[in-house]
Protein backbone atom coordinates (compact mmCIF):
# COMPACT_ATOMS: atom_id res chain seq x y z
CA UNK A 1 0.00 0.00 0.00
CA UNK A 2 1.21 3.42 -0.93
CA UNK A 3 1.95 6.05 1.40
CA UNK A 4 -0.37 8.14 0.28
CA UNK A 5 -3.16 5.51 0.08
CA UNK A 6 -2.31 4.84 4.25
CA UNK A 7 -2.18 9.17 4.99
CA UNK A 8 -5.50 9.45 2.54
CA UNK A 9 -7.09 6.29 5.25
CA UNK A 10 -5.98 7.59 8.13
CA UNK A 11 -7.11 11.15 7.40
CA UNK A 12 -10.78 10.35 7.25
CA UNK A 13 -13.88 11.05 8.83
CA UNK A 14 -15.97 8.72 7.12
CA UNK A 15 -15.36 5.67 4.76
CA UNK A 16 -17.98 3.85 2.99
CA UNK A 17 -17.23 0.18 2.28
CA UNK A 18 -18.63 -2.57 0.34
CA UNK A 19 -18.23 -4.69 3.71
CA UNK A 20 -17.29 -3.16 6.81
CA UNK A 21 -15.64 -6.11 8.17
CA UNK A 22 -13.28 -6.82 5.58
CA UNK A 23 -12.53 -2.98 5.60
CA UNK A 24 -11.45 -2.88 9.23
CA UNK A 25 -9.12 -6.19 8.86
CA UNK A 26 -7.63 -3.43 6.39
CA UNK A 27 -7.22 -0.63 8.49
CA UNK A 28 -5.37 -3.50 11.75
CA UNK A 29 -3.13 -5.41 9.51
CA UNK A 30 -1.44 -2.17 7.46
CA UNK A 31 -1.23 -0.38 11.05
CA UNK A 32 -3.23 2.35 9.78
CA UNK A 33 -4.42 4.68 12.62
CA UNK A 34 -8.24 4.69 12.44
CA UNK A 35 -10.41 7.46 12.87
CA UNK A 36 -13.33 6.90 10.17
CA UNK A 37 -16.25 5.61 11.04
CA UNK A 38 -17.30 3.07 8.28
CA UNK A 39 -20.48 2.34 6.80
CA UNK A 40 -21.44 -0.14 4.53
CA UNK A 41 -22.31 1.07 1.00
CA UNK A 42 -23.02 -2.26 -1.31
CA UNK A 43 -25.18 -2.83 -4.29
CA UNK A 44 -28.20 -2.92 -2.45
CA UNK A 45 -28.31 0.25 -0.17
CA UNK A 46 -25.53 2.42 -2.18
CA UNK A 47 -28.38 4.99 -3.09
CA UNK A 48 -29.66 5.10 -0.19
CA UNK A 49 -26.35 5.63 1.69
CA UNK A 50 -25.14 8.21 -1.16
CA UNK A 51 -27.68 10.95 0.51
CA UNK A 52 -26.29 10.85 4.16
CA UNK A 53 -22.46 10.48 2.97
CA UNK A 54 -23.36 13.92 0.50
CA UNK A 55 -24.99 15.57 3.89
CA UNK A 56 -21.47 14.55 6.11
CA UNK A 57 -19.38 16.12 2.70
CA UNK A 58 -21.48 19.29 3.07
CA UNK A 59 -20.69 19.15 6.27
CA UNK A 60 -16.98 19.80 6.01
CA UNK A 61 -15.88 16.10 6.80
CA UNK A 62 -13.48 13.88 5.04
CA UNK A 63 -15.19 10.75 3.02
CA UNK A 64 -14.29 7.94 1.10
CA UNK A 65 -15.09 4.71 -0.46
CA UNK A 66 -13.09 1.43 -1.33
CA UNK A 67 -13.90 -1.99 -2.37
CA UNK A 68 -12.83 -4.93 -1.21
CA UNK A 69 -10.44 -5.30 -3.83
CA UNK A 70 -9.93 -3.54 -6.98
CA UNK A 71 -10.66 0.01 -7.74
CA UNK A 72 -14.97 0.97 -6.90
CA UNK A 73 -17.05 1.55 -9.85
CA UNK A 74 -15.11 -0.65 -11.74
CA UNK A 75 -18.04 -3.91 -11.58
CA UNK A 76 -18.17 -2.77 -7.81
CA UNK A 77 -20.18 -0.43 -6.66
CA UNK A 78 -19.34 3.84 -5.72
CA UNK A 79 -20.68 5.12 -8.98
CA UNK A 80 -24.08 6.67 -7.61
CA UNK A 81 -21.78 8.06 -4.82
CA UNK A 82 -19.92 9.81 -6.89
CA UNK A 83 -22.15 10.90 -9.53
CA UNK A 84 -23.77 12.58 -6.60
CA UNK A 85 -20.80 14.19 -5.53
CA UNK A 86 -19.59 15.59 -8.64
CA UNK A 87 -23.52 17.02 -8.96
CA UNK A 88 -22.99 18.69 -5.71
CA UNK A 89 -19.81 20.02 -6.90
CA UNK A 90 -17.43 18.23 -4.46
CA UNK A 91 -14.22 17.29 -5.23
CA UNK A 92 -13.13 13.41 -6.39
CA UNK A 93 -9.37 12.39 -5.40
CA UNK A 94 -8.63 9.10 -7.13
CA UNK A 95 -5.84 7.65 -5.37
CA UNK A 96 -3.97 4.84 -7.05
CA UNK A 97 -3.77 1.63 -5.95
CA UNK A 98 -3.72 -2.34 -7.58
CA UNK A 99 -6.35 -3.44 -10.57
CA UNK A 100 -6.81 -6.63 -11.84
CA UNK A 101 -7.85 -4.86 -15.53
CA UNK A 102 -4.52 -3.35 -16.54
CA UNK A 103 -2.96 -6.20 -14.03
CA UNK A 104 -4.19 -9.32 -16.59
CA UNK A 105 -3.89 -7.47 -19.93
CA UNK A 106 -0.02 -6.97 -19.34
CA UNK A 107 0.47 -10.67 -18.32
CA UNK A 108 -1.93 -12.02 -21.04
CA UNK A 109 0.73 -11.57 -23.74
CA UNK A 110 -1.96 -9.99 -25.81
CA UNK A 111 -1.81 -6.83 -27.81
CA UNK A 112 -2.01 -3.81 -24.92
CA UNK A 113 -2.37 -1.02 -27.31
CA UNK A 114 -6.65 -0.38 -27.66
CA UNK A 115 -8.87 -2.64 -25.23
CA UNK A 116 -12.41 -3.02 -23.83
CA UNK A 117 -13.47 -3.59 -20.22
CA UNK A 118 -16.86 -5.32 -20.68
CA UNK A 119 -16.79 -6.19 -17.06
CA UNK A 120 -18.79 -9.51 -16.03
CA UNK A 121 -20.80 -11.13 -18.81
CA UNK A 122 -24.76 -11.55 -18.46
CA UNK A 123 -25.49 -14.68 -16.67
CA UNK A 124 -28.90 -16.11 -19.04
CA UNK A 125 -27.71 -17.60 -22.38
CA UNK A 126 -29.43 -15.72 -24.70
CA UNK A 127 -28.17 -12.17 -23.34
CA UNK A 128 -24.74 -13.46 -22.76
CA UNK A 129 -24.69 -14.20 -26.41
CA UNK A 130 -25.97 -11.13 -27.44
CA UNK A 131 -23.29 -9.76 -25.06
CA UNK A 132 -20.23 -11.13 -26.86
CA UNK A 133 -21.22 -10.63 -30.31
CA UNK A 134 -21.41 -6.96 -29.87
CA UNK A 135 -17.60 -6.91 -29.81
CA UNK A 136 -17.21 -9.75 -32.77
CA UNK A 137 -16.17 -7.53 -35.01
CA UNK A 138 -13.90 -5.19 -32.77
CA UNK A 139 -10.30 -5.34 -33.21
CA UNK A 140 -9.81 -4.24 -29.32
CA UNK A 141 -8.39 -6.87 -27.14
CA UNK A 142 -11.33 -8.05 -24.65
CA UNK A 143 -10.99 -7.81 -20.75
CA UNK A 144 -14.41 -9.85 -18.88
CA UNK A 145 -14.39 -10.24 -15.54
CA UNK A 146 -15.84 -14.11 -14.14
CA UNK A 147 -17.37 -15.99 -11.84
CA UNK A 148 -15.10 -19.17 -10.75
CA UNK A 149 -18.32 -20.97 -11.48
CA UNK A 150 -18.84 -19.63 -15.07
CA UNK A 151 -15.50 -19.83 -16.48
CA UNK A 152 -15.53 -23.19 -18.84
CA UNK A 153 -19.21 -21.60 -20.37
CA UNK A 154 -17.96 -18.42 -20.89
CA UNK A 155 -14.83 -19.39 -22.58
CA UNK A 156 -16.90 -22.07 -24.99
CA UNK A 157 -19.41 -19.09 -25.94
CA UNK A 158 -16.26 -16.99 -26.55
CA UNK A 159 -15.04 -19.60 -28.60
CA UNK A 160 -18.65 -20.18 -30.56
CA UNK A 161 -18.63 -16.34 -31.25
CA UNK A 162 -14.97 -15.21 -31.86
CA UNK A 163 -13.42 -18.59 -33.39
CA UNK A 164 -9.76 -19.00 -32.88
CA UNK A 165 -8.27 -16.32 -30.92
CA UNK A 166 -6.04 -16.08 -28.51
CA UNK A 167 -6.74 -16.04 -24.59
CA UNK A 168 -5.75 -15.62 -21.37
CA UNK A 169 -6.90 -16.88 -17.94
CA UNK A 170 -5.99 -14.63 -15.07
CA UNK A 171 -6.81 -15.98 -11.54
CA UNK A 172 -6.14 -14.68 -7.94
CA UNK A 173 -4.50 -11.61 -9.36
CA UNK A 174 -2.27 -10.15 -7.16
CA UNK A 175 -3.00 -12.71 -4.73
CA UNK A 176 -1.05 -15.51 -3.31
CA UNK A 177 -1.80 -18.18 -5.43
CA UNK A 178 -1.72 -16.00 -8.73
CA UNK A 179 -1.62 -17.90 -12.02
CA UNK A 180 -2.18 -16.96 -15.42
CA UNK A 181 -3.07 -19.60 -18.40
CA UNK A 182 -2.38 -18.58 -21.55
CA UNK A 183 -3.59 -20.48 -25.09
CA UNK A 184 -6.24 -20.59 -27.91
CA UNK A 185 -9.81 -20.14 -26.81
CA UNK A 186 -10.19 -23.72 -27.58
CA UNK A 187 -7.58 -25.12 -25.48
CA UNK A 188 -8.64 -22.88 -22.54
CA UNK A 189 -12.18 -23.79 -23.12
CA UNK A 190 -11.29 -27.60 -23.00
CA UNK A 191 -9.00 -27.20 -19.85
CA UNK A 192 -11.91 -24.90 -17.97
CA UNK A 193 -15.02 -27.04 -19.15
CA UNK A 194 -15.10 -28.72 -15.66
CA UNK A 195 -15.89 -27.80 -12.32
CA UNK A 196 -14.92 -24.76 -10.40
CA UNK A 197 -11.76 -23.35 -10.08
CA UNK A 198 -10.84 -20.95 -6.92
CA UNK A 199 -10.95 -17.26 -6.98
CA UNK A 200 -12.31 -14.60 -9.04
CA UNK A 201 -10.98 -14.63 -12.84
CA UNK A 202 -9.84 -11.92 -15.79
CA UNK A 203 -10.33 -13.10 -19.00
CA UNK A 204 -8.45 -11.67 -21.59
CA UNK A 205 -9.15 -12.53 -25.85
CA UNK A 206 -7.74 -11.15 -28.19
CA UNK A 207 -9.72 -8.77 -30.88
CA UNK A 208 -10.54 -9.55 -34.55
CA UNK A 209 -7.41 -9.59 -36.63
CA UNK A 210 -7.50 -7.15 -39.07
Amino acid sequence: MSARARECLAGLDLLACEDTRHTGRLFALAEIPRKARLVASHEHNEREVAAGLLAKLDEGLQVGLCSDAGYPLLSDPGYPLVQAVLQAGHEVQVIPGASAIPLALISSGLPPSSYTFKGFAPRKTGARRQFLEMESESPHTLIFFESPYRIGKLLAECLQVFGARRAAVCLELTKQFERVRRGSLAELAAEFKEGKVKGEAVIVVEGKRQ
